[in-house]
This record gives structure tokens, sequence and C-alpha cells, in this order.
């Protein structure tokens, strides 16, 4: 019994040495005082940006002729080769114009024919005009005679209208090119049968040189655009203004292009207009439907900020807003202006101020109000950066 009893001593002795040794360090850690958060900075730089407007679209022929029959006959041949350029009169088909020149024919004997009778019908008017002059004939014969006469002219005139109208057909057999351009495929081969003005086209003739390209701007923002032109801010060029195109990879187009018209009117559903820039297209790079890029230069901003996008969020009332480190170190929302976009960052041009530190990093986990510590922002080669996507204006 006492044996067990020292055993038990002694147990209860080491438990309380080592709850004894462990207390303090565990007092200690518990009771240390956290710092602030740290968070990444980038320093506002003011700076000059390119006001570059840019709008997308599609490219579209600048002429466009799809090719039908004005008469009906058998398709006789095909005189050209698909995918080539014609010019503007080029026979494109021939058809079988037998039954049209037959009509020629016999519209020039009719024609004859109302010649002879004509010239019969002036002859028995005048010989009436001298016997009534005697009263050898009655005035009523003189006049049935010279209404008759008329009567034969005009029927020269009824069937020299029919022989044109006939050799038109005749000519409209030989199918031409409407417009000069690039012919595409042919939908109908020789020995179709076409009939006049038919629903489906024959072929398409397309002129890409120059090439029409159609953007897109919301009403908005074409506002803003005619204002700057009417301000000057928006540079012409002998009465016009030069557009540079850019490919869907960025690549810049070797011919620029100018500003041609925009649309009267707005689509009220997408709250858009059309703007149509003109290109030329020598050596047939842009094909109708491709999607391209055009800009042209608006001035400059000037002392602005650039802040890549994701820095940037917005209130519940859409207003733009980034966090900064204020003077005493404490995480700050500051409401900022946004003119335009470049590249991958946003134009600000008010809230931000040269020196101003903004937050990059931790932006889910720091509040309004918080104290921070500030560490300078990794920057990329151009100076921003390398997660923020944004060239020049902060560092």
């Amino acid at each position: 019994m006492n044996r067990l009893n020292s055993l038990q001593w002694a147990l209860a002795s080491a438990s309380a040495l080592v709850l004894a040794a462990c207390s303090p360090a565990t007092a200690a850690q518990s009771g240390a005082p956290q710092g602030p958060p740290s968070v990444q900075t980038l320093t506002v730089q003011l700076t000059t940006v390119p006001n570059a407007i840019d709008l997308s679209g599609r490219a579209r022929a600048f002429a466009e002729a799809e090719i039908r029959p004005q008469v009906t006959g058998i398709v006789a041949e095909r005189l050209f080769t698909e995918g080539e350029a014609v010019k503007k009169g080029q026979a494109l088909y021939r058809l079988d114009a037998s039954e049209y020149a037959s009509a020629v024919e016999s519209a020039k004997a009719s024609l004859m024919r109302a010649e002879a009778a004509a010239g019969s019908a002036r002859t028995t008017a005048a010989r009436y005009e001298r016997l009534a002059a005697i009263n050898a004939v009655s005035q009523q014969e003189y006049e049935q005679a010279n209404a008759e006469a008329k009567q034969a002219e005009a029927d020269i005139a009824l069937q020299r209208a029919q022989l044109n109208r006939a050799q038109i057909d005749l000519g409209r057999t030989r199918i031409t090119a409407p417009i000069s351009g690039q012919i595409g495929r042919s939908d109908v081969t020789a020995g179709a049968l076409v009939t006049q003005n038919q629903a489906n086209a024959m072929a398409t003739v397309v002129q890409l040189d120059p090439i029409n390209i159609d953007l897109t701007a919301s009403a908005v923002r074409l506002l803003s655009i005619r204002q700057q032109i009417a301000s000057g801010k928006i540079a012409t060029v002998d009465g016009t203004i030069p557009v540079t195109v850019l490919f869907e990879d960025g690549t810049a187009y070797a011919h620029p292009g100018r500003l041609e018209f925009s649309e009267v009117s707005v689509d009220e559903a997408a709250g858009t207009v059309a703007v149509r820039v003109v290109v030329p297209n020598p050596d047939g790079l842009l094909l109708p439907g491709m999607f391209l890029r055009a800009s042209f230069s608006a001035g400059a901003f000037e002392n602005v900020v650039t802040v890549p996008q994701s820095l940037v969020s917005r209130t519940a009332k859409g207003e733009p807003t980034v966090l900064v480190v204020a003077d005493d170190n404490t995480v700050e929302r500051r409401v900022v202006t946004v003119d335009g976009q470049s590249g991958n960052a946003w134009i600000v041009s008010s809230g931000l101020a040269a020196g101003d530190k903004i937050i990059t990093s931790n932006l889910q986990s720091i509040e309004t109000g918080m104290t921070v510590t500030t560490v300078p922002a990794s920057e990329s080669a151009e100076g921003t950066p390398a997660n923020a996507g944004a060239r020049g204006g902060i560092q």
C-alpha cells in the first residue's frame, strides 16, 4: 500500500513539473500582440495617354451584285472562271438566243408591213385632200382617209417599239457583269433552265477594293466622337478622318482607311449606331466577314493615371473605386473618374493624386479603416505589376 501511494505521488509530481514548464511558453505565445497586415502597393505617377478611339466590326464588300437572268432560257455557255476578277460589262453567261432572234425578225417584218400600210394611207389621204377641194368626195370621206393615215403612222411607232423590245430581250441572252469585282462560284451549269428575275442568283460579283468595315458604337459614344470632331480634338486630313485598321490578332493593316459616315438612326433595341470605314484593299487581304478593329486618334489624356482593371471595383451605384493607403497607414476606398481604356488599364482622370499608394494585394481580406503596412509591389519590365496588365501611370 505504501508502495502504491509512493508511485502515485511520483506521477503527480512529474505532471506538475511538465505543466509548470509549458505554461509560461503557452501564455507567452497566446498573449503575443499581432501586427497590422501587410499589403503590396503601387505609387501613382501622372502620365499622358494617347486618346485612341477603338471600334470593332466586320468587313463588308464595297459593292455586291447578284447575277440573275432578265429573260427566260437555257444556259448555253458559262464564260468566266469561278473566283476570277471580272470587269463591268464582261460577258458571264450566254443563253440560247434562237427564240429571241426569231422574235426580232418577226418584229422587223411587222414594222415593214406597218410602214408599207402607212405609205398607202398617206397617198390615199393626199388624194382625198385634192378631191375634197373640188368637192369630188365628201368631207367625211376625206377625214376618214386622213384618220387612217394617222393610225398607220401610229402603228409604225408601235411596231418599232416592239422591235426595240425584241432586240433588248435578244441582248439580254448575253448576261454581263453589272460591276467590276471578283466573281464567286456559279450556281448554274450549261443546260440549266433559268427564268426571268428568278429568286436564286446565278453567281455573285463583289467589289473588294476598296472595302467597307461596318463598325458599331453606342449612341452616347458616337455623340462624344462628334463633339471631339467639332472641337478639333480628332484630327482630320482633307476633311476626312484617317483610321488605322487592326486585325483580330492586333496586327496593324498596312493601308489606312477613312471614316465615311454613320447611320442616321439608332437601333432602339441595342442603343447602337452603325459607323462605316472605307479602306483600300489592293492586295485582297481583307475579305467580307472578317472581324476587324478600327482606331483613330482623338488627342491625348494629360495628367491622368492608368490603373489595372483588376484593381478597380464598383459600388452598388456603379461608381468606380480603388483601395489606397492613407497617410496614417489606414485603408481608404477612393471614388475615381474613368475616362477610357488603355490596353488592360482604366484611364483615371480624377480621384487619385501623384504619390498615392494603390493597394494591389489582399484586396478581399482588408477593410476600409484597417491599419496596414505597405510593401512595394514587384514590377514587370514595363514598369507595372506583373499580374496587373496595365501600361504605365503607376509604379
